[in-house]
């Protein structure tokens, strides 16, 4: 009988839509938590990990349809005009829809699911379901001399980010600063330069706009939800 993939864990994140999740993990140091499905409550298969600073995980692109793949794609680093194989992408649009993060393992907690994992680094949608968790090994996964193609490529500055104390005394002081490096990535595809557009999000409870004229980042509105 052929061997199909499990699902072991969900994932929380603050990130309800696509739109805003950081592009890579480890992008921005925001928490998740990783929860386990009854099947897999099993506190002996977490046996040994708090002795990891890092984890790979194995999870699944669930809002990408999997009819959509196609051999070529757009990456927006490229400012979405350019095709390059997709295999030489993380585009969600895949043969099978298969995603890998690197996140950094903050805790092992009791909660009422269970034992779960809290982590940083997450670039994952609220309830991704995840097929895997293995350790990240630093002497054979950390390859410091790696090239980045074309990712290395038109790497844009910061954006410099005006949020006025009113609107940022709106988000948790917890998060403030994630969510501060979160926009000065720039979370607009790459292909958008509309100065005069109006962007928005859903970041935890709240729905963040925001406008981008040059490199400057401004938010306009904190909408609690």
């Amino acid at each position: 009988m052929k061997n199909e993939l499990r699902v072991i864990a969900h994932i929380k994140t603050d990130f309800n839509t696509k739109f805003g999740i950081p592009r890579q993990s480890g992008l921005v140091d925001l928490e998740s938590l990783i929860v386990f499905t009854p099947e897999f409550r099993n506190d002996d298969a977490l046996r040994g990990i708090e002795d990891f600073s890092h984890l790979w995980l194995i999870w699944e692109f669930s809002k990408a349809r999997r009819d959509d793949w196609s051999p070529t794609v757009r990456p927006p680093r490229l400012g979405g005009n350019k095709r390059v194989g997709v295999f030489a992408t993380r585009s969600p649009f895949r043969p099978n829809s298969i995603g890998l993060s690197s996140v950094k393992l903050l805790s092992v907690e009791k909660t009422e699911n269970g034992t779960a994992l809290r982590v940083s680094g997450a670039d994952l949608m609220n309830g991704t379901p995840i097929y895997d968790i293995k350790p990240y090994l630093p002497y054979t996964d950390c390859h410091p001399d790696a090239v980045g193609g074309f990712a290395d490529e038109k790497l844009k500055d910061a954006l410099e980010v005006d949020f006025s104390e009113e609107l940022l005394s709106k988000i948790p002081e917890s998060k403030q600063s994630a969510l501060i490096e979160l926009l000065s990535e720039d979370p607009r595809p790459h292909y958008i330069t509309d100065d005069k557009r109006v962007y928005g999000f859903e970041f935890a409870e709240f729905e963040i706009k925001f406008k981008v004229t040059q490199n400057l980042l401004t938010v306009t509105e904190v909408i609690i939800k």
